[in-house]
């Protein structure tokens, strides 16, 4: 069970904002929720090489993974995004818990496009947002190349379908995943604004599933989203994506799937926000005990 910095408001797009957490205030509240593990969060926020593998001892946790996004659908942005790629490939390698029980997945996820970004959870109902039959066929490739590059490093790679970006509705997933061999991280709040059931999505594609993010999120705050179409910020500024068991992705019921299936791979808690004023980290804290409580309930 791990859990990530982007619930107490850190990651990629927070970067810099003022009153955010440092990483040791981070990992010690995670370890203190009764998590094993962490996941990366921006490149460098945890540290990088002694730095981080000292972090993580000092909290005893492992490292579980972390986002890399990639500019799957652009040839030229993807050349350059390999380098990228390859740094934080280092991050993983140097968080790798040192018996080797549990290895970190680089959770790799396409950059999406600003039309995208302008239209969450429209991939369901708007094909010309989305890619054509030599688009699909590109991603899968560099997709491949990504993900042979994790291999190589011994770390097994995982594909997060995420909004905003060409996989995002579950019609999408599915071309993903008959195009690739990447196992799949299922994300149960995104892949609700996408237009899809978490526990419907875990049934079908369980044999390729093998990371998960767990959120729970409001539907009356993603229709309105979409809706009226405000952008992907709106949706983490506006408190969509809350506390296990209080939103509409069915977690008891996943919960109580992910248990009975025997899935052995990480589950990362993931209660996106974006920082405010009005929240305190220790009220933020709080509740990633309480999500880490509820998933006890389910012997998880």
């Amino acid at each position: 069970m791990a859990n990530a910095p982007v619930s107490f408001g850190v990651f990629e797009l927070s970067t810099g904002a003022a009153g955010l957490p440092g990483p040791d205030e981070v990992a010690k509240a995670v370890a203190d929720s009764g998590y094993e593990a962490i996941d990366l969060g921006p490149p460098g926020f945890l540290g990088r090489g002694n730095v981080l593998r000292r972090r993580l001892s000092q909290t005893h946790l492992d490292l579980a993974g972390g986002w890399v996004e990639l500019r799957l659908a652009d040839g030229d942005g993807f050349r350059q995004d390999l380098d990228y790629l390859e740094g934080c490939l280092d991050l993983f390698e140097a968080g790798c818990a040192e018996d080797r029980a549990w290895w970190p997945k680089p959770t790799l996820a396409d950059a999406g496009s600003p039309q995208r970004k302008a239209n969450p959870g429209r991939g369901k109902d708007r094909p010309e947002i989305g890619l054509d039959d030599d688009g699909w066929k590109h991603l899968a490739r560099r997709v491949a190349e990504a993900a042979g590059r994790c291999e190589e490093r011994g770390l097994e790679p995982t594909f997060h379908h995420h909004a905003c970006t060409y996989v995002e509705a579950p019609h999408e997933i599915e071309r993903f995943l008959e195009l690739t061999e990447v196992g799949l991280c299922l994300d149960s709040g995104h892949l609700l604004l996408g237009g899809g059931d978490p526990v419907q999505a875990f049934s079908d594609w369980g044999e390729r599933i093998n990371h998960l993010h767990v959120k729970d999120a409001r539907l009356d705050v993603l229709d309105r989203v979409v809706r009226e179409g405000l952008g992907m910020e709106a949706v983490w500024e506006q408190g969509a994506f809350c506390e296990l068991g209080q939103g509409d992705a069915g977690m008891d019921e996943f919960l109580s799937d992910v248990k009975i299936s025997g899935y052995k791979g990480w589950l990362v808690v993931e209660q996106d926000r974006f920082p405010s004023a009005d929240d305190s980290f220790a009220a933020i804290a709080r509740a990633q005990t309480r999500n880490r409580e509820r998933l006890c309930r389910y012997g998880l």
